[in-house]
Parts: C-alpha cells; structure tokens; sequence
C-alpha cells in the first residue's frame, strides 16, 4: 500500500512521525508493537531524520507494516486536525541547483537582456538556447547551500522580510538522501534517495547580487536564507512509489492565477546527474535535502513579486500541495 512519511503535532502538544495515507495520519508510536514484530529497531519517539538513519532496513518494515494495515485504523486521525511540520524536521544540509530548467534559463536571458550585443527577439533566443544545450551537454551543476533554518511548513505562512522589495517564488523537486553520499556514480546516484518532497525556494531576488562589492559576486545568505523562506512537505515519499522523478508536474498558483506549469523533464541536469555531482564535492548525510531547480514562470518573468496578502497554491504530482500565505515581517522595536 502506498504512504508517505510525515511530522506533525496536535494542538498544544508534541512532534511525532506518521504514516500517511491521502489526508489520513497514523502516528508510528501507535504502531509499535507491530513494528517490532516485524522488526523495526527504532526508539519509541524516533523521528523522520532517525528512520532515514537505517532507511533501506526501515523502509521495508514500513512497507510491510502498511500492508498489514486495515484500510481505516482507528488510530489514524485527518491531517487537517494536526500542524503539519516539514516532514524531516529538520535536515541537516540544504544545497539548491540553480539554473537547472532549461526554458527557465532561456526566458531569463531573454527577460534581463543578457547576452552578446546586439542579440535581440528570436536570435536571442535562439543564442540562450544553444547555449543551454551545450552546458547540458558538457556543463555542471550549479549548486550553492541554503540554511536549515529557512525551513518551514507546507502550511505555514511565508513572511516577508523588509530587506528585500523583490521577494519571489520557485517552486522546486525536494530529494531526500537516504544513505551516506561520497563519489557517488550517476548510475547508481538514485539508489540513495530515500524519498521525494516539495519545497518552495524562496529567493530575494534584489538581493542576490553584491552591488557594495561586485567582485563578489551572488549573495546567497540574505537573499535565499531568511526564516521561512523554504516551506517543506506536506509528506516525505519514498521513491519506490515515485516511478520516474524525471516525469512530474510542477504547478504554482498565485491567487488562483498558474505562474509554473512544467515538468521536471526540463531539467538540465537529472536527479542522478545532481547527486553524482554533489558527492563529489561534499559529504552528503541520511536526511539531507536537495532542491533540484525551479522550472519557467518565477516572478522575475512576469515581474511580479510576492505581496503581504498574496497566497501561494504548489504542487507536485503524486508528491501532494502545499498553501503558503505571504505576511509582512512585523516591525520591532
């Protein structure tokens, strides 16, 4: 039976993980004798983060548990009664792939005017183009760390901080790694993901680029890092219920108004291909998170930025949705 993994809380009380079913919770704690039966070795308050720790022996107690399982059971309670807490909560290590769509990159080139002078209309395009052709061909990844405290719920609200007057949305393919990563061979990458998720990266986008110091360059502290700034769930799902991590469909709302509708079969560089090269350069732990790039349709393009007011509708086939109001940073003294 398929189920995702989740961490939520009641009203006024403590985190705990879940097995999900659709809209229905059931806590683990509730479950511990038939775990145990079945051979699970986890604590009795364990985590989301502490099943990933042993995942490959952990998700096959899972599986069988909830083949076990009655269709209702009564232990099992609608999310909509719980907060819904990032479903590994929290990683450890965030790390974000930039410019990975292919039509998102093009239509940037095309939105900031960027390229050789004199390129304008259909040649611009056609330049942008080739040219991502050509880094996908022979390029690499992008990719730069975000900080875990930017993590928020998939329900929670995003606030919006005065820093920036350019806060913008991308809606982003989330992997979890299940297994310790070092030098991993991209034949081998997504036997290390423990499973798939949704997160939303919100950026600055006035605050990327040091104008104090240009040599410096991309400023991704301020302009990636700020509380909230990465909501996260609802679910965690493992990737054997997720056939084909290139074949989803991502779609933002604003409003009401779709602003992404892509798949991620517009990536640049695969799942397999990010965490080959990832590994290569770092230590990647079980829990870790990876934000795969963010498709067209960002607020850059449409030069609309997010509002106090505005409310964000995401969502990822078979992966679930998220709803993320906008406020404004309150003031103190």
């Amino acid at each position: 039976m398929k189920f995702s993994l989740g961490t939520f809380s009641p009203q006024g009380g403590g985190r705990f993980a879940a097995l999900c079913f659709g809209e229905r919770v059931l806590p683990l704690h509730a479950l511990r004798a038939q775990a145990l039966h079945c051979g699970a070795q986890w604590s009795e308050g364990a985590s989301v983060l502490d099943l990933l720790q042993d995942w490959d022996r952990n998700v096959a107690v899972l599986r069988t548990l909830a083949d076990q399982l009655p269709a209702q059971h009564d232990s099992s309670v609608p999310m909509s009664s719980l907060r819904v807490h990032p479903p590994v909560d929290l990683p450890r290590q965030v790390l974000c792939t930039g410019a990975n769509y292919r039509k998102h990159v093009v239509d940037l080139t095309l939105d900031m005017g960027v390229g050789p002078e004199g390129l304008k209309g259909a040649a611009l395009r056609k330049w942008a183009e080739d040219m991502m052709d050509e880094r996908a061909a022979k390029g690499e990844p992008y990719v730069f760390p975000k900080l875990p405290s930017s993590i928020t719920g998939a329900f929670d609200p995003v606030v919006l901080p005065a820093t920036t007057e350019k806060p913008d949305w991308e809606l982003e393919l989330a992997v979890i790694i299940g297994r310790p990563a070092r030098n991993v061979r991209r034949e081998e990458a997504l036997d290390y993901v423990a499973g798939y998720s949704i997160v939303n990266d919100v950026s600055a986008r006035d605050l990327i680029a040091r104008t104090d110091y240009k040599m410096l360059g991309t400023d991704w502290l301020r302009s990636k890092s700020p509380p909230t700034f990465m909501p996260f769930g609802p679910t965690l799902v493992p990737a054997c219920f997720v056939q084909d991590p290139q074949k989803l469909q991502i779609t933002l709302k604003l409003n009401g108004q779709i602003m992404q509708d892509e798949s991620t079969a517009d990536m640049l560089f695969d799942v397999a291909r990010q965490i080959e090269y990832i590994s290569a350069q770092v230590q990647l732990w079980p829990g870790d998170l990876i934000a795969t790039g963010s498709p067209a349709g960002n607020g850059t393009h449409y030069n609309r930025f997010l509002r106090e007011g505005d409310l964000i509708d995401s969502e990822i086939e078979g992966l679930g949705r998220q709803r993320n109001a906008c406020v404004r940073q309150q003031q103190t003294d």
